[in-house]
């Protein structure tokens, strides 16, 4: 197995039923629908290698959970060809269910009103392993998660950052070689957020788990993923290192100046736009192509003593992503 995860000229249609305006609509809707083809994946071709932590970003509706389905086995592909750790998805034979994992953040996979523990029992009944085994690999997911005051509470009776590090918990609980998480930070505070973080980078590096990740938080992609695979309306429009993402997409750098005396500010406009005004500092966006005449020009009409030419921040360009504004 050269590859963990290969996906070649994926698509994925959903047929959706259009409701007709008004009363007559409604009732004709009902009869006789209307149905329109999405497209939720168009074509998508990426690869994973084992042990690789894989960001997976785009905005809302961009087709990442509909990914992570299909490489699960919970949806079939319309078209295009799909292999998780030499297995057919959709075949769901249990040697694959056995070394896989989809964890979704806000979706409860344990048993609500019984404590916790029963479901990690449970779960170990159904994965058959052995008493040595879970109790090993229990031990250890509770030490690094710090739960184990709460393991016979009952889950309704969790907190959300709590009943995250079980869920993760009952799905790690058999070693899966392939995980994939779909937003597992969503809804937990910062600390909740920074210690599942920190959770994830262990796992990944002590068991060289493959691990496909999506997330809407930034600090998540920043902390975890070196490299990040953007999708936007079902195609792949990026595939690299995440620093990377700046060059690509960021149209313009930022030049910071240290001035010796205030100077007008629509003096400083002529530069570029002023991002922030402080004296003495100041904090100007400039195209990129553009950017050598702009720090010229100002080293030679401003008091300046100080300067420096910096990408913008790759937060700004992940926010972008997830606002679909790439384009």
């Amino acid at each position: 197995m050269n590859k963990a995860i290969i996906v070649d000229r994926l698509t994925k249609n959903f047929d959706v039923s259009e409701r007709q305006p008004g009363i007559k609509g409604s009732i004709s809707s009902i009869f006789s629908p209307v149905k329109r083809k999405i497209k939720a994946l168009n074509g998508v071709s990426f690869s994973v290698q084992p042990g690789e932590l894989v960001g997976f970003i785009g905005p809302n509706g961009a087709g990442k959970t509909t990914t992570l389905k299909i490489l699960s086995g919970l949806l079939f592909p319309s078209s295009g060809f799909v292999s998780v750790l030499d297995f057919d998805p959709w075949e769901k034979s249990h040697d694959f269910l056995k070394q896989i994992s989809l964890v979704m953040g806000q979706k409860n996979q344990l048993w609500w009103d019984l404590p916790v523990i029963e479901s990690f029992e449970l779960n170990k009944a159904i994965y058959g392993i052995s008493d040595r085994d879970y109790q090993k690999n229990l031990d250890e997911l509770v030490s690094l998660l710090d739960v184990s005051k709460f393991l016979k509470t009952q889950v309704r009776k969790l907190s959300l950052g709590q009943r995250m590090k079980m869920e993760l918990i009952a799905a790690l609980i058999y070693k899966p070689k392939v995980l994939f998480l779909d937003e597992p930070t969503i809804g937990l505070d910062l600390v909740a957020q920074q210690n599942l973080r920190d959770f994830i980078y262990e796992y990944n590096q002590k068991n060289e788990a493959t691990i496909l990740l999506t997330s809407h938080n930034m600090n998540d992609l920043v902390d975890l993923a070196r490299r990040v695979i953007v999708i936007d309306e079902g195609k792949i429009i990026f595939d690299g290192i995440l620093e990377e993402l700046t060059e690509k997409f960021a149209k313009e750098k930022i030049i910071k100046a240290t001035l010796s005396s205030e100077d007008d500010i629509k003096k400083l406009d002529q530069i570029g736009f002023v991002k922030k005004y402080s004296f003495p500092e100041v904090t100007i966006s400039v195209p990129r192509q553009t950017v050598a005449m702009a720090a010229s020009e100002l080293l030679q009409n401003f008091p300046v003593t100080d300067l420096t030419i910096e990408e913008v921040p790759i937060e700004d360009v992940i926010r972008k992503v997830f606002k679909g504004g790439l384009k």
